[in-house]
């Protein structure tokens, strides 16, 4: 598995198009961490490949693995989005968001794009997440590193 890093309230080490793009995979705004293109990726490789329900459970994964180093939940998430490929996979991706999040219940948003960075994805996911007194932990946690 990848070390996932945080880094003045970034997380990185997701996948080589971080520092081809300038981007990190999850950033903290004071109480909220902002998750983007989390892709359905394990060590770099491709899961669940022609099946959008494992692709999205995946994806999700990897976006709560990002929440995870800020010590955040799925119980922390407040927004989705899922970007498919294909509109006819919404009833998958939906089960997948369900099974996660479904006594959650985030505000959510599922978005059809003509294609992903590679072929073979389904699915792409983005998270938001809040917890009130997250900026005040992070700053103590940041002030403690060496």
């Amino acid at each position: 598995m990848t070390e996932r890093r945080i880094v003045r309230g970034r997380v990185g080490g997701f996948s080589h198009w971080e520092d081809l793009l300038g981007a990190s995979q999850a950033v903290a705004a004071g109480d909220h961490v902002h998750v983007a293109g989390a892709r359905p990726l394990v060590d770099g490789v491709l899961h669940g490949e022609g099946d959008p329900y494992e692709q999205a459970l995946t994806a999700f994964g990897n976006a709560l693995e990002a929440l995870a180093a800020y010590g955040l939940t799925a119980d922390d998430v407040v927004r989705t989005r899922v970007f498919l490929t294909h509109a006819r996979d919404i009833d998958a991706a939906g089960r997948a968001h369900h099974e996660l999040f479904g006594a959650v219940r985030p505000a959510a948003a599922v978005v059809v794009v003509q294609s992903l960075v590679d072929s073979r994805m389904l699915v792409e996911v983005e998270l938001d997440a809040h917890r009130a007194g997250l900026a005040a932990t992070l700053e103590a946690l940041e002030g403690n590193q060496p």
